[in-house]
């Protein structure tokens, strides 16, 4: 089994170093043939150099791919396309891998019953949940892209997360790669492109795994741990949900081009916004005005278009 690990990267050529540091140090069986492909989404900065001097240091270990296209997804089809190996993971140019993490990650693809795997998306020593937040609802964190189902390995139910994850190859040949209108791009942080093909795979009857010794640490900079960037991520998350399923079929009342539910949504979280004392409980409703809202928008853009 050959394994080829993608990393997409755009002018972050110190994180990016750092990424490639750790990965290098990945403890594989000898049998196992393995390299990282990075592909420069259109970067302005040092990447290419950086990238250079891993493949120098490590023959064989690191290629170099350019994608003029700015976009994750065209970077990251760019790469499924170019990647000579059995299978393919994933990870971001701002992580640390566990020295473990890609043996641990696709052992289980050996066995042909499991089209794909993920593991846990840690934040870095240290990290402390901000006080306005309810750090323990389900995805609470997932602006930060963590990832933690807890320590034990089970079949998953829902798709990984981007920058830990791998599948078989010949799954982008079933399936097909990722979308280009999710994923960032200039002038939008759209995302969803990763865990719309994971819900791809799991509607088509594939079966993925979750392996939680296989982690990555994702570091978590300041200016994420602000309120505003929470509400801008779950505004633009929403915006991609509705992109990804659509408009429920079973609507039946618009105003405007926008369900009447979603103007529903929006009021009754606004009002629970304005009325809560407590100031988690108010920020939770806060997001959830913003998640409403950029559903409201998405639709409007689409019955516009």
């Amino acid at each position: 089994m050959k394994i080829s690990v993608i990393l997409c990267t755009y002018n972050r050529c110190d994180s990016l170093a750092r990424s490639l540091e750790s990965v290098a140090r990945s403890a594989m069986p000898d049998s196992v043939p393995w390299n990282v492909l990075v592909v420069d989404n259109n970067s302005s900065d040092q990447t290419r150099s950086v990238v250079e001097s891993y493949s120098e240091r490590f023959p064989g270990h690191f290629h170099y791919m350019f994608e003029p296209r700015q976009g994750k997804s065209h970077a990251l089809n760019s790469g499924i396309l170019g990647a000579d190996a059995d299978v393919l993971a994933f990870m971001d140019d701002d992580v640390v891998v566990d020295s473990e993490w890609l043996a641990k990650l696709t052992c289980v693809l050996d066995d042909r019953r499991w089209s794909g795997a993920g593991g846990r998306i840690l934040p870095e020593a240290g990290f402390m949940p901000p006080r306005w937040l309810e750090a323990t609802a389900r995805y609470a964190l997932a602006p930060l892209a963590i990832f933690d189902l807890g320590p034990d390995s089970f079949e998953l139910r829902e798709p990984p997360f981007g920058t830990n994850m791998a599948f078989r190859k010949e799954m982008f040949s079933k399936y097909g790669v990722f979308r280009t209108d999710l994923g960032p791009q200039p002038g939008s942080e759209i995302r969803s492109e990763d865990t719309e093909f994971g819900s791809r795979l799991l509607s088509g009857g594939e079966r993925l795994w979750y392996e939680p010794s296989a982690v990555v640490y994702h570091p978590v900079s300041h200016d994420r741990l602000r309120e505003a960037y929470f509400l801008r991520w779950w505004f633009d998350k929403a915006r991609a949900d509705i992109r990804e399923h659509g408009i429920p079929k079973d609507t039946r009342w618009y105003v405007a081009g926008i369900p009447v539910y979603l103007l529903r949504r929006l009021c009754t979280w606004a009002a629970r916004w304005m009325c809560s004392i407590d100031s988690r409980r108010r920020f939770s409703s806060k997001l959830n005005v913003w998640k409403a809202a950029g559903m409201i928008e998405e639709c409007r853009r689409q019955s516009n278009s």
